[in-house]
């Protein structure tokens, strides 16, 4: 893989992943997950768990790295809307 494919990946997963991180800290600081579909990410973390193990098949780091912390993140939010039902 080229290091100008390896740049825009790594970007690319940065944004996606970032894009999670206010939601975490608003749920956790609300307390409340009322208003976010279970159904949704729990097929959410389903997909990026798939494009973690294709990472890894594959050896992308900027897909192992950004979708290991995606699935971080989702996860703590399934914890967060369970947790504080």
């Amino acid at each position: 893989m080229s290091e100008t494919a390896d740049l825009l990946g790594s970007a690319a997963g940065f944004l996606t992943t970032a894009a999670f991180v206010p939601q975490v800290v608003k749920t956790w600081k609300s307390k409340s997950a009322a208003d976010l579909s279970l159904g949704m990410f729990l097929v959410f973390a389903l997909g990026v768990l798939l494009w973690l193990a294709y990472g890894i098949l594959i050896g992308a780091r900027p897909i192992i790295v950004a979708n290991s912390v995606t699935l971080a993140l989702a996860v703590s939010i399934l914890l967060m809307k369970i947790r504080f039902k």
